[in-house]
Parts: C-alpha cells; sequence; structure tokens
C-alpha cells in the first residue's frame, strides 16, 4: 500500500515499510503486526526526509556504549596513550547516559549533564574533557555511517591557568623530603622540563653518554615527535645521570639482571609517585605544589637564561608558542631583575645631547658662521 513517497506492506503479519531518500531505498520492519503502527513509523521517516534529516532504523539501534566503545577503538587502533585518562573521563558521562539510545543525547540533555556535572563540584576543565570525548564520539559514529547526524555539544568556558612553580630552592627541599628513589625524577623534571611520564619511562638506551644526550624517540611522547636534551652541556644533569648509572650499577650486580629504567625503585619501574609526592611537599613547606609545576620551574629558568623560544620550545617538548607562554611565568624576582637591567640602561643613557663642532672650530663660531652666511 502507497502512502506519500513511501509505502507499507506485509511481510507474514508484521508490516514493513518501503521508503526513498537521497536515491537510496529503504526497507524497515515496523514489527508490529498493526498497520496503524507501520502508519505512524511511515509518518515519522517522511516527517525525518522532510527535514533532511533521515534517522533511519540503524541510527535508531546505536547506543551510548556503541558511541564510547567507537571512542576506544580510535584510540587503541591509533596507539594513543591516554587510554586509561579517557575511561575514567567516559565513566562519568557512561554514569549519566547509560543505556541511552544516540539520537536521545540531544543538546539538552548534554547542557543538563554539564549542569549536573557544575553541582557536582566537577572543575571546569575536568567538564570539557568529557564533552571533548563524547563529541568526538558522535564524529566517529557519523564518519562510519552509524549515524547520519550530531547534536550540537556546547562547550564550556575553562580558564586553569597554573601560575605555580617552584624555586631550585624548593626543587631541592622537596627532593631531600621524597627519598633517594624519587629525588633524581624531581631534579630531572625540573632541570629538562620534561613530563612525568616521560621521565618515569625513561630507559638507558635512550641515554647516550659519549654523546652526551639523552633522547625521546618520535611516538613516544605527547606531541608524538622526538626530542634531544644534551645533557653535557649542563652540569647538574650531567651529574644526576652520571650519579643515577652508577646506582643502577650497584642494583644490577646485587641482583644479577639488567635494569632498563632509568630511574626506579631497586629495579622497579616508577609508575605512581603521586603520593610521596604530596607527602614531601607538605613536609618541605609547600603543600599546594603539583608535580607539574616542574615543568614551568624549567621554563621559567630557561626563560631567565635568555635562551630563544624556539630552541627552549625543542627541549622541553612544547608544540605552540601558545601554550609555552603559559608555562614562561614571571615572578616577582624576575620582574625585579628585569626592571634592574631597565636601570641599568638609564644609568648609561646620557642625560645631555653632545653637540660637535663643525670644521673643528667651537659651537659658537660655527652657529656665528651660519648666521651670516645667511
Amino acid at each position: 500500500m502507497s502512502d506519500g513517497t513511501g509505502r507499507i506492506y506485509r511481510r507474514g503479519d508484521v508490516w514493513w515499510l518501503d521508503y526513498g531518500f537521497r536515491g537510496e531505498r529503504y526497507r524497515e520492519t515496523s514489527g508490529s503486526h498493526r498497520k496503524g503502527d507501520a502508519r505512524a513509523l511511515l509518518k515519522k521517516r517522511m516527517a525525518e526526509m522532510g527535514r533532511g534529516q533521515l534517522v533511519g532504523p540503524r541510527a535508531e539501534r546505536v547506543t551510548f556504549e556503541d558511541l564510547i566503545g567507537m571512542i576506544e577503538d580510535d584510540y587503541l587502533v591509533n596507539g594513543r596513550k591516554s587510554l586509561p585518562q579517557l575511561r575514567g573521563t567516559l565513566g562519568h558521562l557512561r554514569g549519566y547516559f547509560a543505556r541511552r539510545r544516540a539520537i536521545d543525547i540531544t543538546t539538552d540533555r548534554v547542557t543538563a549533564y554539564i549542569r549536573a556535572r557544575q553541582e557536582e563540584g566537577a572543575a571546569a576543565s575536568t567538564i570539557q574533557k568529557e564533552l571533548a570525548a563524547l563529541k568526538r564520539s558522535f564524529n566517529l559514529a557519523v564518519r562510519a555511517g552509524q549515524l547520519t547526524t550530531k547534536p550540537y555539544i556546547p562547550s564550556v568556558k575553562v580558564d586553569n591557568t597554573r601560575q605555580g612553580f617552584l624555586t631550585m630552592a624548593d626543587v631541592e627541599a622537596v627532593a631531600r623530603e621524597i627519598g633517594a628513589d624519587l629525588a633524581p625524577v624531581v631534579r630531572f623534571a625540573a632541570l629538562t622540563g620534561w613530563r612525568k611520564r616521560e621521565v618515569q619511562s625513561l630507559r638507558w638506551r635512550q641515554v647516550d653518554f659519549d654523546a652526551g644526550t639523552v633522547r625521546l624517540e618520535p611516538g613516544t611522547t605527547k606531541n608524538m615527535e622526538g626530542r634531544t636534551f644534551p645533557f653535557t652541556a649542563l652540569p647538574p644533569l650531567e651529574r644526576l645521570l652520571t650519579e643515577q648509572r652508577a646506582r643502577t650499577d650497584e642494583v644490577e650486580r646485587r641482583e644479577g639482571r639488567i635494569v632498563p629504567w632509568v630511574f626506579h625503585r631497586q629495579g622497579e619501574q616508577i609508575r605512581s609517585m603521586r603520593q610521596a609526592w604530596h607527602s614531601a611537599c607538605e613536609r618541605a613547606g609547600i603543600p599546594d605544589a603539583w608535580i607539574h609545576d616542574l615543568r614551568r620551574t624549567a621554563v621559567r629558568n630557561l626563560e631567565r637564561a635568555g635562551v630563544s623560544r624556539s630552541v627552549a620550545m625543542k627541549l622541553t617538548g612544547h608544540k605552540t608558542e601558545a601554550i609555552y607562554r603559559r608555562y614562561a611565568i614571571a615572578d616577582s624576582t624576575a620582574l625585579a631583575e628585569g626592571v634592574e637591567k631597565l636601570a641599568r640602561l638609564h644609568a648609561e643613557e646620557p642625560r645631555e645631547r653632545k653637540v660637535l663642532p663643525l670644521n673643528g672650530t667651537n659651537t659658537a663660531q660655527s652657529r656665528h658662521k651660519r648666521v651670516a652666511g645667511g
């Protein structure tokens, strides 16, 4: 039986729909023995096509779990190292959208989710990461042909630029409190500006004592680019790596095995140091410090040393100058040093102009000749 640009028909005891959209034919079961149900579903499809957005039976079967399965697969296929963090992010989304169909996750429901997370006290940056993951999931579903449309995902304003850093005196205070295994990690991060994960996963094969360099291979860093740090040019860093190599040699002799990690706990890789860090900072009198502040420490020191930003960004692994500038914190000491340099310039600058005599004569004679000569 025809109905507008589509028709309904029976197959056995069940009514089916047959309709066309943008050059394709669709046959869809109504799942019902009643003709009225089939007519109502066909009318719904006609309305969707009238809006130019056919949802269709396939899209109606896509669930929230299907969406997050797609983004997890995307992370696995592309070797994204932040998959554990992603799963934590998805956990919050799952708590709100579990068992929902993808087409039921509308803009107003996402807005309600944002409000609920804000009422829970979640940070704006955390909520934004969750929204980004949801948006990415919908994009993947559309790309795969599982969905034809995606909802508008609103965003929240994030202003969480961190202003903290540690002076080298602070770094040493924390290093003294955190213990012999972790102190080298703290010092290395403060000297190089490398990320915690990059430091903790560093292996001896990446340290070349002959060339005097320590390197990160392409694909192992956050921005996927390789990085080299010439440590012999920085005596404290050279001393740290030399001492760590000797310490590792001692562990290898004692236990009769190879230790591949540069930084380790008696030969075992350091996987977490969060609790030890917070405890050490408490004892050092700087309880609000973050491990990531060590990265800002290194950037600040590079800035104060006058290292060009292009070189500094290569050393620390910042891909864009905009992000690097967020780390280039100027404290009151640095500002005072800048003003002192300005003061020296002013002190050296002459306060009176020198008037040079013309043709070896004095100024008065020169002026007289200029007047007399017209």
